[in-house]
This record gives C-alpha cells, sequence and structure tokens, in this order.
C-alpha cells in the first residue's frame, strides 16, 4: 500500500498570532512556523503503517512556496520515504488546494490519502472531502484510530456524542484527529539526514490546476475582548432569580 500525505505549513500553535496593521491578513513576519499539529499525526499514522509491514512507502506533499518545504523536512524526518512540493507563491483556497492534490494523486497513484482534518490557521475542513470528491474515493473523516483488515481500512471517527466505527474500501481519503496518536520526537540525526535529501517540485501549470481565487477576503480583526467573569450567589434560589429576571434565560 502506497501512502501520500498532505501537509500544510501554519504558524506554531504556540505563537501568538498577530494581525497586520492594516486587517489584510495575520503577520507572519518573523514568526515561527511549523507543521499543521493535525498533520503531524497523519505523517505519523503514516510512518506507523509502514513500520508495521501495511504500507510500503510514504510520500508526503504540500502546496506552497519555498518556505513550506520546511514542513517537508519535518516528514521526511519523521520517517516519509519521499517529498514533494507543488509551488504556489500565494496562499491558495481549499478548492485550489484539492485540485491540486488530486492532480499529485493522478500522477503518483496512492491507495490511501491521509491529511488532516483542517488546518489550524484557517480552519476550513474542506480539502479532504473536496479531494475524495475530486478522486471519486471513499472518506473517513476526524480519524481518531485506524486499522488495516482484509484489504479495507477500519476507521474509528469521533462523532457527536461519542464514536462511529466504519470500514472503507481503498484507494480512500482519511482526515485525522490529535487523537489518533502522539507523534514521536525527532532525533537530530533523523533531521541531518532530512535536510540532504531531494525534494521533487511541481507547479500548478504542469498539473493543469486553476488557482483562479472565488473568495474575497474583506478583512481580519482580532475577536472582541471577553466580558468580565463570573459571579457566585449565595444559593440556588438566588441562581434562578437571577438566570430568569437579569438574564432572561429561563
Amino acid at each position: 500500500m502506497k501512502i501520500l500525505v498532505a501537509v500544510k505549513r501554519v504558524v506554531d500553535h504556540n505563537v501568538r498570532v498577530r494581525i497586520r496593521a492594516d486587517g489584510t491578513g495575520v503577520d507572519t513576519a518573523n514568526t515561527r512556523m511549523a507543521m499543521n499539529p493535525f498533520d503531524e499525526t497523519a505523517v505519523e499514522e503514516a510512518v506507523r503503517l509502514r513500520e508495521a509491514g501495511d504500507a510500503s512507502e510514504v510520500v508526503a506533499v504540500t502546496v506552497g512556496d519555498a518556505g513550506s518545504e520546511e514542513v517537508l523536512r519535518t516528514a521526511l524526518a519523521f520517517g516519509a520515504d519521499r517529498a514533494l512540493r507543488v509551488d504556489s507563491e500565494a496562499p491558495l483556497e481549499p478548492l485550489a488546494v484539492s485540485k491540486a492534490l488530486a492532480a499529485v494523486a493522478g500522477r503518483e497513484q496512492p491507495d490511501l490519502v491521509l491529511m488532516g482534518k483542517q488546518a489550524i490557521d484557517d480552519d476550513s475542513n474542506q480539502v479532504g472531502q473536496m479531494l475524495a470528491c475530486h478522486l471519486g474515493w471513499g472518506q473517513a473523516t476526524f480519524a481518531c484510530d485506524v486499522a488495516l483488515a482484509d484489504g479495507e481500512l477500519h476507521v474509528v471517527r469521533e462523532v457527536d456524542g461519542g464514536k462511529r466505527t466504519l470500514a472503507v474500501a481503498l484507494p480512500a481519503v482519511v482526515t485525522t484527529e490529535l487523537e489518533l496518536n502522539e507523534p514521536r520526537y525527532i532525533k537530530l540525526p533523523s533531521l541531518m539526514k532530512a535536510k540532504r535529501q531531494a525534494i521533487e517540485r511541481l507547479g500548478l501549470a504542469e498539473l493543469g490546476v486553476d488557482a483562479t481565487p472565488r473568495l474575497e477576503l474583506l478583512g481580519v480583526s482580532e475577536p472582541l475582548p471577553r466580558e468580565a467573569g463570573g459571579e457566585r450567589v449565595d444559593s440556588v434560589a438566588a441562581l434562578v432569580d437571577r438566570l430568569r429576571n437579569e438574564a432572561g434565560v429561563i
């Protein structure tokens, strides 16, 4: 089984996001970047499947500028066998990203595509579903457990109120939750080896992808400040009275 893993470079989740003064987007100048945490679990799961003998090759792919090769190096350090980048100087909308990944899947012919359920920068949660539609493959989203059995992929999904187990025929697209695994600690020798590995580069035109924007960003702003914290009441009767007569919720 060949696995294609999609990864994205985002602002490190430990860094406080800053908005540009003109409100046109997030300020990434001199900001620490890293692999999207949900994608880390996807890479880790792909490598574990290969280590268990269920997969023969793991290929990491990202869509972005030269700086995004940083996350491909990280994927190689995790244990991915190969890496490729679809070149795009400007950030792409989920639809264009899904088309680019579909074109890469057409070239690579994987049996399984793994990716995080969403990226922490835009929280769109769209690319995996769109990709499955482009490819005409089955999909399982929000995966918190994955196992290969009898030529099928058994996926435990997080759903409202609990969990649900699906059997998905391959080829398929699976998007991952943080609960799926605990990504390994990358050792320095692995990082040094990853720096020497070649990264294949493809262009959007080469893949036949139209990246024309369909959306217009009107503005980005900080969230409104939170109101003052709650307060204690002396009794349940006082709480009910406040909820009924002041808050008007009962």
